[in-house]
């Protein structure tokens, strides 16, 4: 799996139908998310239950789809994330279960030198 830190997720704010593969995800991720589905960032897919999670991303040489089921319980919300992109920390964090919250994550610092 190719994903540099700088890659951003953007889930869906609509469940999508898990027999959906990559051609069906990735023809939705310009309507429904305003994104180039080659743009090299995740997108994000959600059943209507929540208890499925698909993530394509386009990684240099063509798409790939991660899907995660849950064998007891549900993803959290994906209310606060659809409002904007977030970082692979947030998506690794949510995909544990742990809501994210609404606020924006603390922006990469440019260093160019140390005092």
């Amino acid at each position: 799996m190719l994903i540099t830190t700088n890659v951003r997720a953007f889930i869906c704010r609509e469940p999508v139908d898990m027999r959906k593969s990559i051609d069906g995800l990735s023809y939705l991720v310009e309507p429904m998310l305003k994104q180039n589905p080659a743009s090299g960032n995740l997108f994000v897919f959600v059943a209507r239950d929540r208890s499925k999670v698909k993530c394509l991303y386009w990684d240099r040489t063509g798409f790939a789809l991660w899907y995660k089921r849950l064998e007891h319980g549900r993803f959290p919300s994906t209310a606060l994330l659809a409002e904007r992109g977030f970082t692979l920390a947030e998506l690794n964090a949510w995909l544990e279960g742990i809501e994210i919250p609404a606020c924006k994550p603390q922006h990469t610092v440019c260093v160019a030198r140390v005092s």
